[in-house]
């Protein structure tokens, strides 16, 4: 251990990618949502889910070789499911990966998903440290997991650190599903999202929410007042697969949070994404529901329950999605230039998932998001890409 530690206080300076901080009695909190908005949910998957840290980092300018940093995660356990691996802290040095963690300890939350019970257990911090970092100047970021509640409760080098410089890239906030927050991806900047705004050269904020991309009003006004260059709504498949609502119901909601997000960004480049492709819900509405079957063989794959003959009653299914996306976007780009559509099939289709299919059946791994992050990029961020054609 090193005799010469300075501690450095952990603020709003030196991180990126939160639109709020929750102060703890252990330490820092950060949040994806803000307080207000938290105050108006009452889903508890989306309390946890934008809790954890997707695309939240922290950012420094240091000639330090040894970083430790002190966190507390939280781990969520199912009972019946596989084990979740311990999230993945991402070590960038000049943009570069060049070191990955986990750190032990931490709190873990026990959820009956038969009796919808809970039970908290308290643990203490764990630490990271990477060492052997270059003996310069440099731009360093530790990426948070993106799946695991972290509160970060002290950051310790051998040099002192200042907050890394904004470099004048451009700001893209971006909305969507698990798997815009990054689910079955190995680490925080192995999400298409990370991947696709480092292609970019953008700075990403992800508000990718597990489960949770419903067209809340609360999501789209924490949108409207987040500053932002370009702006993404990745929208589709949470509303199949939690059969929320009918397409009467959706076609007013897409419109609503668009015009939401409008009050604050009027001329910011928009781009509405439809869903990537999904055979258990390509024309099977939802609920889903785990493969009960799977299951017994010890892995996680989902099923829809729906009834294809069910599309008739209105209900939603990802091809009636894509099709009505397309409509409204249409529509409203005749009054809206800078708002343009991608279709989700664009970044991954039916022959995609004959080469690289969804482990789960509903979301990619490691490799596909750096496939879809390609694509994205191409599509948006390239010299007459849908953002900068605008």
């Amino acid at each position: 251990m090193t005799s010469s530690w300075i501690t450095t206080p952990i603020s709003t300076d030196i991180l990126r990618g939160a639109l709020d901080v929750e102060h703890t009695a252990r330490g820092l909190l950060p949040h994806r949502l803000p307080a207000w908005a938290r105050a108006q949910n009452t889903d508890g998957q989306l309390a946890m889910v934008e809790a954890q840290p997707a695309g939240v980092r922290l950012a420094v300018r240091t000639q330090a070789t040894v970083v430790e940093l002190d966190t507390l995660p939280t781990r969520y356990i199912y009972p019946g499911l596989p084990s979740r691996p311990d999230g993945v802290y991402d070590l960038l040095v000049e943009g570069q990966l060049a070191g990955q963690a986990s750190v032990t300890g931490g709190d873990t939350v026990t959820i009956d998903m038969t009796t919808g019970t809970t039970e908290r257990r308290s643990g203490p911090p764990g630490t990271l440290r990477f060492t052997g970092l270059p003996d310069r100047m440099k731009d360093i970021e530790i990426w948070l997991p993106h799946n695991e509640t972290t509160e970060l409760v002290a950051l310790r080098t051998d040099a002192p650190v200042t907050p890394t410089p904004q470099q004048g890239r451009r700001v893209w906030l971006h909305h969507g599903s698990s798997i815009s927050q990054g689910s079955n991806a190995t680490s925080p900047t192995a999400t298409w999202p990370a991947l696709a705004a480092s292609f970019g050269d953008v700075d990403l904020v992800n508000l990718g929410f597990g489960g949770s991309a419903l067209l809340d009003p609360f999501t789209a006004r924490s949108m409207r007042d987040t500053p932002a260059d370009l702006i993404s709504v990745k929208i589709g498949i949470n509303l199949v697969n939690t059969d929320v609502m009918r397409l009467r119901a959706f076609a007013s909601a897409v419109h609503g949070f668009l015009d939401i997000i409008r009050e604050g960004h009027p001329s910011t480049p928009l781009l509405v994404v439809s869903p990537i492709y999904c055979p258990i819900h390509e024309d099977t509405p939802g609920p889903g529901a785990f493969d009960l079957a799977a299951l017994s063989a010890g892995q996680v794959r989902f099923r829809a329950t729906g009834d294809p003959a069910e599309r008739a009653s209105g209900k939603l299914t990802l091809g009636v999605i894509r099709d009505e996306l397309a409509r409204i976007t249409a529509q409203r780009a005749t009054r809206d230039p800078h708002l343009h559509y991608l279709d989700g099939l664009d970044l991954y289709d039916k022959t995609d998932f004959a080469e690289m299919p969804l482990p789960d059946e509903l979301h990619p791994d490691t490799a596909t998001h750096r496939r879809i992050a390609e694509r994205f990029a191409k599509q948006a961020f390239t010299a007459d890409g849908l953002f900068c054609g605008t």
